[in-house]
């Protein structure tokens, strides 16, 4: 199960975007939480407190503990809009979740030993990382912070697919549900062979048919 990360959290009165405005000068950053059988409601998150939370993993793929005077509700991040070119949050959607309920959320991917496998062993063999996360569906209590792909019997030509990941227990990929054809590459170990050189008699010609 993924740990959970507790987030303090504030109720926000005023509404609207002079609202908004204020509180942003002010270094807070305006939210909403939603979901589940209660009303939403508006907070109001310390910017500093949102942009260190922005800057791991686990904010987009966790389990988060809004903490807000003590009542604590589990959510998931579901929206975050940032400044265009500032290094500012400008606001946040969070969902309630009902730990009885299934979830869909995407998970990072974390491969592991690519550099010690055959294939990263190799000159002239690009691995292809052709997913970075993927979309699971589970228990809010199942919920895997990552997924570790290992790499470690890689060959060159081989491809890992999303059927050959090693999924947690609880824990499916409902793109799978869809049939055989969604069954996508996931790593493709390839050989890049770089082009033939033209053989000097043949640049000679060229050359001489330039004259």
């Amino acid at each position: 199960m993924a740990k959970t990360h507790q987030i303090n959290v504030q109720k926000r009165e005023d509404q609207g975007k002079g609202a908004s405005r204020r509180l942003r000068r002010a270094g807070f950053v305006p939210a909403v939480v939603y979901g589940g059988e209660l009303q939403p409601v508006s907070i109001q998150i310390e910017h500093k407190d949102v942009w260190h939370a922005s800057q791991n993993e686990w904010f987009y793929s966790s389990i988060l503990d809004l903490s807000l005077g003590g009542d604590v509700q589990k959510v998931l991040l579901r929206d975050m809009q940032r400044h265009p070119f500032k290094q500012l949050v400008l606001h946040l959607d969070f969902q309630r979740i009902n730990e009885s309920e299934a979830i869909r959320l995407r998970v990072p991917l974390h491969f592991l030993n690519q550099e010690s496998s055959p294939a990263g062993k190799t000159s002239g063999v690009v691995i292809m990382h052709e997913l970075t996360e993927v979309e699971v569906s589970c228990l809010p209590k199942h919920l895997p912070e990552f997924i570790e792909v290992d790499l470690s019997d890689l060959k060159v030509g081989d491809t890992v697919h999303l059927s050959g990941l090693k999924l947690p227990a609880g824990v499916d990929i409902p793109e799978l549900r869809l049939g055989k054809e969604h069954d996508i590459a996931v790593v493709v170990a390839k050989e890049v062979r770089p082009e033939a050189e033209a053989a000097p008699a043949e640049g000679a010609a060229a050359a001489e048919e330039k004259k």
